[in-house]
């Protein structure tokens, strides 16, 4: 008796600690205890969805994140935190999902309405869509090694039969946590408010975050990615459908973003974004319903269908990565957005993981060319290929953490190692025509085989080479400032047998970036 009033006593205080920061604008982070949906609801608009595979979004919930379904033998598995509130057990997902490859087949709803996401069906734009894979974006949160969901075309998500998600043209908010590194100009990366009936049912029946380079009306200003509103029949970024904001560039390659969108349903909504790894929010647009496409934008007309990674009639062309997203009834406050912003920085994303210089799994590493003419050559990604360059402690940021690899377990075996990029999560080195690119985990055996790389002793006895997992006599080797997987002899150039055990050795070494 004395520990449950105990607690609840503790609960009540944390509220008010809640409410006096809101109050004076302090950034909610400061309330450890409060967690996204924990401020939204102190704040007068509580979550009526929760979707996170990385982390608890309520300081109590200590229920199921996600589920995993084997390819082995089809069982399932929850996978939850490893506390009340806190972070992603995914050693509890490893450990399932050993020798054998696992899909993501549900996205639990942390709040109470049970809106629960599973893999969509087939749509008025697109056939149905099949699960992501577990593995295919390892990622540091809050000093934990957890997983995000990454999208590649023909996935989605969905749920068409929800609870309190905002319905003819009711007030609502919603923000995600992406990725700007992996996107493309395909429709259409979104979550949100969707159709109940995977089909486009008219103007404002949509209310949903985009995220992606898809310019629906110009001009869109920059390269993108931008944060749009998916309307249905367009991606807005103003009242006009184009961009207003000559300042609305896009967010550039940060690897991760929040993207918010918010809308009263009636006359006005707004679109913000913010690095999610470090300062605040800034608004790209907050003004007045679409007037395009004949109206019907003002009042809007949501369904009430929660969407994730498609269009509302499925359009499945898309990519893009998904961390934590949240879906609120009622326009939340400037305050709590800011809040809610301080929060997710403080989760510090995509940090260090605490192991450097080994080939232990997630251990950060850079990989120096041993050879007498390249010896301060660092493998690195470039324009999606990757090449051998000289990195010194002078070298930009940009070079330092081209050239910095996280060390993974091996996507096609557990005894070897993959490759992924410290600044493009998600995406990993792999061969391709026997040249090394960076390159979207996309879960086929083919990406897995390809990514996968078996160390052994360095074949000039210095250092050590990585056989390729599916072509055994080939190695990581360096030829002509490129990389390739190569053979001691053969009809390639890179197959050259001059240097060969010397190029083919490296020197496994703390990383550059950070």
């Amino acid at each position: 008796m004395l520990l449950r009033l105990r607690t609840a006593l503790l609960a009540v205080f944390s509220a008010l600690v809640t409410v006096l920061a809101l109050a004076v604008g302090v950034p909610q982070a400061q309330a450890a205890s409060a967690l996204p949906c924990d401020v939204y609801a102190t704040a007068g608009t509580p979550c009526v969805a929760a979707h996170s595979l990385a982390r608890a979004l309520y300081a109590s919930y200590g229920g199921p994140f996600y589920q995993v379904r084997r390819a082995s033998d089809s069982a399932t598995s929850d996978v939850g935190p490893l506390a009340t509130g806190g972070y992603a057990d995914a050693a509890a997902q490893d450990s399932f999902c050993a020798g054998t490859t696992c899909v993501i087949t549900k996205i639990y709803d942390q709040s109470t309405r049970h809106n629960d996401l599973t893999v969509e069906g087939a749509g008025g734009a697109g056939a149905a869509d099949v699960g992501a894979p577990a593995d295919a974006l390892p990622v540091t949160a809050g000093g934990h090694q957890v997983y995000g969901l990454e999208i590649s075309a023909g996935m989605g998500y969905r749920d068409n039969s929800t609870s309190g998600v905002a319905v003819g043209g009711a007030a609502e908010g919603m923000y995600m946590v992406t990725s700007g590194t992996h996107v493309n100009g395909s429709c259409c990366f979104d979550y949100g408010n969707a159709e109940t009936n995977n089909k486009d049912t008219g103007n404002g029946h949509m209310d949903a975050i985009n995220f992606g380079t898809e310019c629906w009306f110009s001009p869109c200003y920059g390269q993108g990615p931008w944060v749009q509103a998916d309307l249905e029949n367009g991606l807005f970024q103003s009242d006009s459908g184009y961009s207003k904001n000559t300042a609305n560039t896009g967010t550039g390659a940060l690897p991760f973003v929040t993207a918010l969108l918010k809308n009263n349903g009636q006359n006005h909504f707004a679109l913000k974004y913010g690095n999610a790894q470090s300062g605040s929010l800034t608004t790209t647009y907050s003004g007045g319903e679409p007037t395009v496409n004949g109206g019907g934008y003002s009042p809007m007309h949501q369904e009430g269908a929660i969407v994730l990674g498609t269009g509302g009639d499925n359009s499945n062309g898309s990519i893009g990565s998904f961390f934590e997203g949240v879906m609120t009834s009622g326009i939340p406050t400037d305050a709590a957005d800011d809040a809610v912003q301080s929060n997710i920085v403080s989760v510090g994303y995509g940090g260090a993981t605490g192991t450097t210089g080994t080939l232990t799994p997630a251990s950060e590493i850079s990989l120096r060319a041993t050879t007498a003419c390249c010896s301060t050559d660092y493998v690195r990604h470039q324009n999606n290929a990757a090449a051998i360059s000289p990195i010194t402690a002078a070298s930009s940021a940009l070079d330092r953490n081209d050239a910095t690899w996280i060390v993974r377990r091996g996507l096609a075996g557990g005894s070897c190692v993959s490759f992924e990029s410290r600044n493009y999560p998600g995406d990993f080195l792999r061969h391709y025509n026997f040249a090394l690119l960076r390159q979207p985990m996309d879960g086929t055996a083919q990406f897995r085989a390809d990514a996968t790389f078996c160390p052994t002793a360095g074949r000039s006895g210095t250092g050590t080479s990585f056989a390729s997992y599916n072509y055994p006599t080939r190695y990581l080797r360096h030829y002509d400032l490129g990389v390739y997987i190569a053979s001691d002899g053969g009809s390639n150039a890179w197959d050259s047998a001059t240097s060969w055990a010397d190029d083919v050795s490296w020197a496994v070494s703390a990383p550059w970036a950070p």
